[in-house]
């Protein structure tokens, strides 16, 4: 058969991808690449850039750009027939990879490039590229003895596939429960849009009535405006036991086996590996250093926090108690009181805020404030093959009328769709004897979708959300780095990959920018003064209890790898919990409450003992924000700084180096405790 998965020049063929043509197309490229690997291997004379490095870096692009369409379509279209296509390919893909990191001719070669003459003729990037495969070479066992590789390989496989279960579990347990409503006055307080996504759920399934979901959009809306405290009561319990021995389907899709035996694994791929504890080896590539930076770090953040974050939920519950009658707060009436708190204080809730952020007004503002930030033109292209659609596909440009990147925008959320917002790699930006490849994005979000006529109108959090990860779209196609391991985000350290996600989001705290951001789905008029100066008197409202709650799930992640021993056997994930929440958590949490069940970054994702990251690149994006505060938030010469020594520079260079060449100096977190409301 034509398999279009082969075919990895130009952009992927979604429309004509089948589970079927999976596991054929990557059964071929491993072959083909095993093959081409040795031939290289296999030559004569010393080993260059050229002869080596570049055509690995080929085979690696073909592999990447066959697979990433199929990783990309099992989290936004997932099916059981895709689902078994991409697990059957995962334990191929791991041990292809360890094979490539276990590969002591390979290891050799490269060290020969690092120790020659060539290595002086290469560039920075490309040195960089080298420097940094032997560092992985050896965190992926290059110098084991041959049993002790095997069983890393092993260990890696099934790491892979418990990971990809664990997303599984936490997928189907979402979809699971509903709520199906028949009485109206049973949806008391839930905004018009919420009631009518029900609708159409309820109408979507063959229902009368409304057909509430955890998904993100319906989820929270009824825990911030539903008055039917039972409802909230039994949405929040069902989403907090999702994949869990707890709540209201107890061992359907149940993750707690599947944890602990992640962390096993994890704890033993890094005693293969030398290190003591998984925590060691996930910051050997990262630029915190070592466990006690971090959890310093964690723990300063969390004296200045906690006082403050306990101050407000006090407020919070003598809100609820003196104007409501609430005896005693519950975990699933925390948003709904502090949306009426907010109301009281600050005369603004999300609601009204909405009808100023329709869809399309808010994606045409962003490419706006881009375009004055960088010089960029960013268009639309239409008659690009997607996977629904209600995808749409852009073109950036810069002054010079040069393609810089392309990107897949996906905003709404839908049956079968992962939840949650992200930014991945379709291709990556490398030069090639046939040209130069330029780079294309996914940016995938969960909004709340349009309904009938009207556009889908976004809260400003969501806002908040684009832009965070359109920074990231930024950090991978802005590029000018001609090597794939080392453009985009590819080589970044992790605890530094969210510096330009979360920079971008300070945009949408600007009236300058929001004038470009908002127009009212009616009028079109941009948001105005009065509401903006409401905005930002409420920006820091509750913001101690946000960042104590990022804490708890910084300190639960790292403790909990930094800490693991064997021992465990499963005992010990629920009290460390319990005893970060002790120290840290100002509102109580029900004794099912299962959080880490579905806690995907660190069990799914990247994040593993590196969840602080986010903290950790919150105080770079700070601190490079406040040089835009002081010279304009749309000043050229800054963002053209920024641009030419943070985003095109990848992961050509080490990011404090990099941090230093645009801000002159090293962070400092004042910038990040008062964006946070934590300043003295």
């Amino acid at each position: 058969m034509d398999n279009p998965l082969l075919h990895t020049a130009g952009l992927p063929a979604f429309s004509q991808i089948r589970p079927e043509h999976v596991e054929p197309a990557i059964d071929q490229i491993l072959a083909d690449n095993r093959a081409a690997r040795e031939a290289l291997l296999a030559q004569a004379g010393p080993y260059t850039w050229d002869n080596l490095v570049a055509p690995l870096e080929a085979l690696e692009d073909r592999l990447e750009r066959a697979w990433s369409p199929v990783g990309h379509l099992n989290a936004v279209v997932n099916s059981e027939a895709l689902r078994a296509a991409y697990n059957a390919c995962l334990p191929k893909l791991s041990a292809y990879a360890t094979e490539l990191g276990h590969d002591s001719r390979l290891f050799a070669a490269y060290q020969s490039i690092r120790e020659g003459r060539e290595y002086q003729r290469l560039d920075a990037a490309q040195r960089k590229v080298i420097d940094n495969a032997l560092r992985d070479f050896r965190l992926a066992g290059v110098d084991l003895p041959a049993q002790i590789k095997a069983n890393y390989k092993a260990v890696q496989e099934e790491l892979t596939a418990l990971c990809s279960r664990f997303a599984d579990n936490v997928l189907d347990a979402t979809q699971a429960w509903t709520r199906h409503i028949t009485d109206e006055a049973g949806l008391a307080g839930l905004p018009p849009s919420t009631r009518a996504l029900a609708r159409q759920a309820a109408e979507r399934n063959g229902l009368e009535g409304w057909l509430l979901n955890l998904e993100p959009p319906t989820y929270i809306a009824v825990m911030t405006y539903a008055d039917d405290r039972a409802l909230r009561e039994a949405m929040y319990e069902a989403y907090v036991t999702r994949a869990s021995d707890q709540g209201p389907v107890p061992g359907r899709y149940d993750n707690t086996e599947v944890i602990d035996r992640i962390l096993a694994l994890r704890h033993q791929s890094a005693e293969l590996l030398g290190f003591p504890n998984y925590a060691e080896l996930s910051l050997a590539t990262k630029m915190a250093g070592d466990p006690e930076h971090v959890l310093s770090f964690l723990n300063g953040l969390a004296e200045r926090a906690v006082p403050r974050a306990r101050e407000e939920f006090a407020a919070l519950c003598a809100y609820a108690r003196e104007h409501h009658g609430l005896a005693e707060l519950g975990p699933w009436d925390v948003a709904y009181y502090s949306e009426k708190l907010r109301k009281q204080r600050h005369d603004l809730s999300q609601e009204e805020l909405k009808p100023y952020f329709p869809a399309p007004r808010v994606v045409q503002g962003l490419f706006a404030v881009v375009e004055r930030l960088y010089g960029l033109r960013v268009q639309a292209l239409d008659g690009v093959d997607s996977w629904h659609e209600d995808v749409r596909f852009y073109e950036i440009r810069d002054a010079e009328d040069t393609v810089r990147g392309r990107f897949y925008l996906d905003l709404y959320a839908r049956p079968h769709k992962r939840g949650g917002a992200w930014m991945d790699e379709c291709v990556r930006r490398r030069r090639s004897a046939e040209g130069l490849q330029v780079p294309v994005a996914y940016l995938t979000c969960n909004f709340t979708p349009p309904v009938d006529d009207t556009p889908a109108l976004l809260t400003h959090n969501e806002v908040v959300t684009l832009f965070h990860e359109f920074g990231h779209g930024l950090h991978h196609m802005l590029t000018r780095v001609d090597y794939a391991p080392v453009s985009g985000i590819n080589g970044v350290p992790w605890d530094a990959v969210e510096l330009p996600s979360q920079f971008m989001e300070n945009w949408c705290w600007e009236y300058e920018a929001l004038a470009l951001i908002s127009g009212h789905v009616e009028s079109g008029e941009p948001l105005p003064r009065e509401l903006f100066d409401k905005l930002r008197a409420a920006r820091n409202f509750q913001s101690a209890m946000k960042t104590v709650r990022q804490l708890e799930f910084a300190l639960f992640d790292f403790r909990l790898h930094h800490e693991y021993h064997p021992a465990w056997q499963g005992r010990y994930v629920q009290p460390l919990l319990d005893d970060v929440r002790d120290k840290l958590a100002v509102v109580p949490v029900p004794p099912y409450n299962r959080f880490q069940h579905s806690f995907s970054h660190i069990f799914a994702g990247g994040y593993a003992a590196g969840y602080y990251s986010y903290k950790w690149a919150e105080v770079l994006s700070a601190d490079a924000y406040s040089q835009f505060e002081e010279h304009g938030i749309f000043d050229q010469a800054t963002g053209r700084r920024f641009l030419e020594t943070v985003l095109e520079q990848g992961g050509s260079r080490e990011p404090m180096e990099l941090f230093v060449a645009f801000r002159g100096r090293e962070p400092r977190i004042d910038a990040l405790l008062r964006h946070n409301g934590l300043a003295a």
